[in-house]
């Protein structure tokens, strides 16, 4: 008994000696309905070389997440989530250390990079697990250098992979229930897995946007992410609260009369545990504010459209999420992108292919949001009506974020 009150002693000591700095979190809902998960994110530039956390509340540890969001093995971000109610604020201690590795906590988003193995027959156990990959610009078929055709993502409610190509398009995994599957599935599921209520590949996505992929624009339509020198996926975060990755085009040549006419771009995506939105930001190596591009989402084949014509543009609607008719049942999404109105330079007619925007940025970055729900799922959405009120209050919830301060 004595051993385990010194031992503990030691370790509060120890703790206490490896303590860097406490600082304190105000967090603050201004909305009057009450909101769960939302990203409370910590910039950590001024305070060191920050090796692990602690986050608390009242009393009770909360689980967070240290990001290196520029690879050079020196943490950049905090990150927690926080369940706010009508009106409410709370206060959070977060402690940072110098010294230790960050604290492990359930996954609850999952993020992966896989090569195919060939010693591997099925298509949901390949296990060549990668982090990064580049292919050059003459490189022939990008597309199938990665298992799964591109790097992919999920929390419990959505899955996305992006595909490893001048399309660079956002493909969609349609859940039955919350949880995370792509660890298992791969975006293959198998007719067992399917009989034990996993979900599967729920959009075709052919030549269009998909879901908010980001594009050029030539003046008349969008353009593909080509030529460039070299394109480029990498996880930059597994979790277990939010996953990120990135999408790198070196030496994008931009359509003719644009200046200027050769640039860098990072997309990057991040995917916030609890959420089925996800945050798509877009950096560039110049000022581009005097380019235009384009993004949006498919038409889906005799979709129901609706906009605000304020940003928010989506789609209901139901087809085959591939060309064999015969084994893949008609799937039935809801889709939606959501941009601040300063991001918007017009919002196209809709054609057969896309719901499109053109778009300009601030200079250097643009930022926007997308959405979507299967109608498979039991926690979801179940028509247009519903996909479509659901998005209202997602752009209310949007345009009044939680309020964050940060005090030492």
């Amino acid at each position: 008994m004595k051993r385990i009150i010194i031992c503990g002693i030691m370790a509060a000591v120890c703790t206490s000696a490896m303590a860097q700095q406490t600082i304190t979190v105000s967090v603050s809902n201004p909305m009057k309905q009450a909101r769960t998960d939302q990203p409370v994110v910590v910039s950590l530039k001024s305070y060191g070389d920050i090796r692990s956390a602690l986050v608390t509340a009242g009393g009770q540890e909360i689980p967070c997440q240290l990001d290196d969001l520029d690879q050079d093995e020196q943490y950049d971000e905090l990150c927690f989530l926080a369940d706010l109610g009508s009106k409410e604020q709370k206060t959070y201690t977060v402690t940072l250390y110098n010294e230790g590795e960050p604290r492990p906590y359930p996954a609850r988003v999952y993020a992966e990079m896989l090569m195919r193995n060939d010693k591997v027959k099925e298509k949901n156990r390949h296990n060549n697990y990668i982090e990064s990959i580049t292919a050059r610009g003459d490189c022939a078929y990008s597309y199938n250098l990665q298992h799964h055709h591109g790097v992919d993502f999920e929390s419990e409610l959505n899955g996305i992979r992006i595909y490893f190509d001048k399309r660079q398009t956002l493909d969609l995994y349609g859940k039955f229930k919350k949880r995370l599957e792509l660890k298992e599935t791969q975006f293959y599921t198998t007719k067992e897995q399917k009989a034990q209520g996993y979900g599967d590949d729920v959009l075709w996505v052919g030549q269009t946007f998909g879901l908010g992929a980001f594009r050029g624009w030539d003046g008349k339509e969008p353009t593909m992410i080509d030529p460039v020198r070299s394109r480029t996926q990498r996880v930059i975060s597994y979790g277990p609260l939010r996953s990120i990755v990135e999408v790198v085009d070196r030496g994008w040549q931009l359509p003719a009369g644009q200046q200027p006419s050769v640039v860098n771009m990072t997309l990057r995506y991040t995917q916030y545990a609890g959420h089925r939105d996800t945050d798509v930001d877009v950096f560039f190596n110049k000022d581009v504010k005097d380019c235009r591009f384009s993004t949006g989402i498919i038409n889906v084949k005799g979709s129901e459209e609706f906009s605000d014509h304020k940003g928010l543009r989506a789609c209901w609607g139901t087809d085959y999420p591939s060309t064999d008719t015969v084994n893949w049942k008609r799937e039935t999404v809801g889709l939606a992108v959501c941009l601040p109105v300063r991001h918007i330079a017009s919002e196209e007619p809709a054609n057969k292919d896309n719901y499109a925007f053109v778009v300009k940025t601030d200079g250097k970055h643009l930022g926007y949001k997308i959405n979507y729900t299967s109608a498979n799922e039991e926690f979801g959405y179940h028509s247009a009506r519903e996909w479509f009120d659901a998005l209202k209050e997602w752009k209310r919830e949007v345009e009044q974020p939680i309020v964050v301060t940060v005090k030492q």
